[in-house]
């Protein structure tokens, strides 16, 4: 054996062209982090700190409440008794607000105006969305005008309606008036349940509607002319192109306005606070009604609490159902 051959750890030769034990044992040094590694990590840190005083701001105004209501929709809180001691009640509060008939009475009158006003709007809303994506002269101010309605403010758009109804002052009664003359002098808020309800519905879809309208609007506008040409091409109809073609690719805008659409009818406070007040003694009153009156008005801060948290479950639970129905399908 030659004097300067190398040996292995234990005296033995060691074999041409592999490392000795006590090189592969050594960690390997790691050489300088490449330059574009180092400025995309600077920039997502940065990215990080501009962002840090949104979600700040964001949990401060959000969680905390939230989580602050959760607290006490477990505890009794009521204002009116400020004597009594805050303890812990358990599901007490959500017993009583099950147990309430007023409760469930403004659940029914909820899902029954949020099932109505979603159909209503669904269906005009997709008829001014088709009208609005035909080529005809003045359409650019159609589309322009027809969200005047959705941007004017709730309040604003709740007291013109207001006023119009309004049997001494309003016009609706005017109208009427001149194809029967019993129609001159209707009360419709505060004294008829279902007068009082019409009133609110209208009132609502002419403000939303439009939202509807453009959102499947967009939807449409992405559609290819390919596909109704193919559709044509195969003797195809109006009625079949619609119900095959537009409908089906028309599936993620109708998702997007539907959940948008069913949260707000079932979250509706300001037009019944302003229109109605909840009455005829509470026949308009709805689950965002409720949660008001039981949280300023009675001051019952724990069962308030119980009550706006179940109006958030069912928002999300109807938000998951629309999730789950319209999402892709795949093969």
């Amino acid at each position: 054996m030659s004097v300067n051959q190398p040996t292995g750890a234990e005296g033995r030769p060691a074999r041409a062209g592999r490392p000795s034990l006590a090189r592969r044992l050594t960690p390997a040094r790691r050489g300088p982090a490449p330059v574009g590694h180092a400025r995309e990590t600077g920039d997502r840190r940065l990215g990080y700190l501009l962002v840090a005083p949104v979600v700040i701001l964001l949990l401060a105004i959000t969680a905390y409440p939230l989580i602050y209501n959760i607290w006490n929709a477990f505890h009794f809180e009521n204002l009116s008794y400020g004597g009594l001691p805050h303890k812990f009640v358990g599901w007490a509060n959500f017993t009583a607000m099950f147990e309430s008939p007023q409760w469930v009475a403004a659940l029914e009158r909820t899902l029954v105006f949020t099932a109505v006003t979603i159909a209503f709007d669904m269906v005009v809303g997709m008829a001014l969305a088709l009208m609005m994506h035909r080529r005809f002269r003045g359409r650019g101010f159609l589309r322009a005008s027809i969200l005047v309605p959705w941007a004017m403010p709730t309040v604003v758009s709740a007291l013109l309606w207001k006023t119009m109804f309004d049997p001494g002052a309003g016009f609706v009664d005017y109208i009427l008036g001149a194809f029967h003359p019993a129609w001159s002098s209707l009360s419709w808020l505060g004294i008829s349940v279902w007068r009082s309800w019409v009133a609110i519905f209208i009132a609502d879809s002419w403000k939303n509607i439009p939202f509807v309208a453009i959102l499947l609007l967009a939807g449409l506008q992405v559609i290819p002319n390919d596909v109704y040409e193919a559709a044509r091409i195969d003797g195809a109809s109006w009625w079949q192109s619609f119900t095959r073609v537009t409908l089906p690719l028309l599936r993620p805008a109708i998702s997007v306005a539907l959940i948008f659409r069913t949260l707000q009818a079932l979250l509706v406070f300001d037009v019944i606070y302003i229109m109605s007040g909840g009455g005829p003694g509470n026949s308009t009153e709805t689950l965002s009604y409720l949660v008001y009156n039981t949280f300023i008005i009675n001051t019952n801060i724990g069962l308030g609490g119980a009550m706006s948290i179940m109006l958030v479950v069912l928002a999300l639970a109807v938000s998951f159902i629309y999730v789950r129905a319209f999402r892709p399908q795949t093969a």
